[in-house]
């Protein structure tokens, strides 16, 4: 038994038909292609490029294995593998190869690989199916503002999992992180004027750090981190000011912008104060002025600390698990 069989497997994540130039050269020279059915959006791919695709049906992985064996014989045959994979099929083959005396040549041809990134396509898509009728009831009824107590809650948990320094724990409490943003873009797209969805939200903050690092993407001259500081702000009050701009009235801004503007009221107060030193700091004003009671105490502390290189907000949760084990 003379022939050979080449089972063609793709990334589901990317477009169907995004082969490599290898695969679509074993499709042409095949002498039958087949695949699972017309459902398949690799097999259909291909069909649409021009290359006819026979159906076998949804067959076992045995009784496929032996179907594509027998068809393989005295020729060469394309299997476009499904877009579950197939499972069970190539130890299937793997036993008729070691049935038969003479089997046909068999290959795994890759026709493309996933890209980096690519699982972000499955979240959305798994978001997407839980969101959707038919699926979560609890997902189905959430909001942004129901919503944001999780936000909360898992970036804490996240930055405890860094702390922590377990690698296993600080890939799950991201990935949780990370959930919150495609939930909450999966719940934008419902909205009834203003819509929009995570691709939105991912090209907006690519045109963000494009803009906010010309060192990189343009003729920026920022070499230290220190620069590239200076510059993220100046750049950062650049569009501000052309927000207040374009918006009615001017927005009703004078141009001047405080140095608590933009920082949330909810970020924990040595945070908030940590951003203020350092915005103070890049306007060149010098020594904090001196004043009374224990948040100018605490405020002075802050600066003297940032002054040495130190992370307040790490060391005092250093402190407080030191306390805890005592």
């Amino acid at each position: 038994m003379a022939g050979r069989l080449t089972l063609l497997v793709g990334s589901p994540r990317i477009a169907p038909g995004l082969f490599t130039r290898a695969a679509w050269q074993a499709l042409d020279e095949a002498d039958a292609v087949l695949a699972r059915d017309d459902s398949e959006p690799l097999a259909l791919a291909v069909d649409e490029a021009g290359v006819p695709v026979g159906h076998l049906g949804d067959l076992s992985a045995p009784s496929l294995a032996r179907t594509l064996m027998d068809r393989a014989a005295g020729g060469s045959l394309v299997w476009v593998a499904s877009a579950d994979g197939d499972p069970g099929l190539t130890d299937a083959i793997a036993s008729e190869v070691s049935r038969l005396g003479s089997p046909p040549d068999v290959e795994v041809l890759v026709a493309s690989w996933d890209v980096p990134g690519s699982r972000l396509l499955d979240l959305v898509a798994v978001m997407d199916r839980l969101r959707s009728p038919g699926g979560c009831p609890w997902d189905a009824e959430q909001t942004h503002e129901s919503l944001v107590k999780y936000l909360i809650e898992e970036s804490h948990e996240a930055a405890e999992a860094i702390e922590s320094g377990d690698r296993d724990h600080i890939r799950e409490e991201l990935g949780d992180v990370l959930l919150q943003v495609v939930f909450q873009a999966r719940v934008a797209q419902e909205h009834g004027t203003e819509p929009f969805d995570v691709d939105d939200v991912a090209g907006a903050i690519v045109e963000k750090l494009v803009r906010r690092h010309p060192h990189v993407f343009a003729d920026g001259d920022a070499s230290t981190p220190a620069e590239v500081e200076r510059a993220w702000e100046q750049i950062k009050a650049d569009e501000r000011a052309a927000k207040a701009a374009q918006a009615p009235h001017g927005g009703g801004e004078d141009g001047h912008q405080g140095l608590l503007h933009g920082i949330p009221r909810s970020l924990p107060s040595l945070l908030a104060a940590d951003k203020v030193l350092a915005r103070w700091e890049r306007t060149g004003r010098g020594a904090l002025p001196e004043g009374e009671g224990y948040g100018a105490e605490l405020l002075a502390l802050l600066a003297r600390a940032r002054a040495d290189g130190v992370d307040v907000d790490a060391e005092l949760r250093r402190a407080l698990r030191a306390l805890d084990s005592h």
